[in-house]
């Protein structure tokens, strides 16, 4: 794995998944918010870009995460990650296959694969070669259309049981993070909590950290 990876011995962490309007401007945005606190691993997410338009954004954003040791990945692009020098991808189950990307991949780079609400779909991808699973949506979001909600009770059952990290995301913020973060969930995928953030996503980054910190 590469040094910038998340490090799934650690207590529950923060992972950034970008807005999908993200382009080279947000880069002192981005710098901001890491800055902030305690992040461990930026998603970029772009939606109907084109590669061009990804190997812009992944060249003004990914020195800003990796400069600071946060792990920079690839929404759906597995396919660009060695050529742009990221640490890895994340997939959808609609998306590009596990076992495709993990192939694309090669062993150093890191792979998450969403799971929904599924113990099925996550051990099939703990055997497909992920490195994290994701579940969700924990909560009601307007980031993106969630075709299941999960419990935190799923997060139990997957960290008791398995060594593979995981991620939980949708509608995470301060108020309703507890529960996540004392079921055993590996990193916390926020959006709209920070980016958002009537403060600031700096602000947003902080008040995340300090619920995750009084959750433990």
């Amino acid at each position: 794995m590469r040094e910038a990876e998340p490090d799934a011995d650690d207590p529950c962490r923060l992972y950034l998944v970008t807005p999908t309007t993200a382009d080279s401007t947000f880069a002192d945005t981005l710098a901001r918010a890491l800055d902030a606190g305690d992040v461990a691993a930026v998603q970029l997410r772009l939606k109907q870009a084109d590669d061009d338009a990804w190997r812009r954004t992944i060249d003004a954003l990914r020195p800003v995460a990796q400069s600071r040791g946060v792990a920079f990945l690839l929404n759906d692009r597995a396919d660009l990650v060695r050529a742009t020098g990221c640490d890895g991808a994340h997939v959808g189950q609609t998306d590009m296959a596990a076992p495709e990307a993990r192939k694309l991949l090669g062993r150093g780079l890191t792979l998450g694969v969403t799971c929904h609400d599924s113990r099925d779909l996550a051990m099939e991808a703990g055997e497909a070669g992920a490195d994290y699973v994701a579940f969700g949506a924990f909560f009601p979001t307007t980031t993106k259309e969630a075709p299941t909600r999960a419990e935190p009770e799923l997060i139990a059952w997957w960290a008791e049981l398995m060594e593979l990290p995981c991620v939980a995301i949708g509608g995470i913020n301060a108020e309703n993070c507890a529960s996540l973060v004392q079921a055993g969930a590996s990193f916390l995928a926020v959006v709209g909590a920070v980016w958002q953030h009537p403060d600031g996503p700096a602000i947003g980054v902080r008040v995340i950290n300090a619920a995750i910190a009084a959750a433990r």
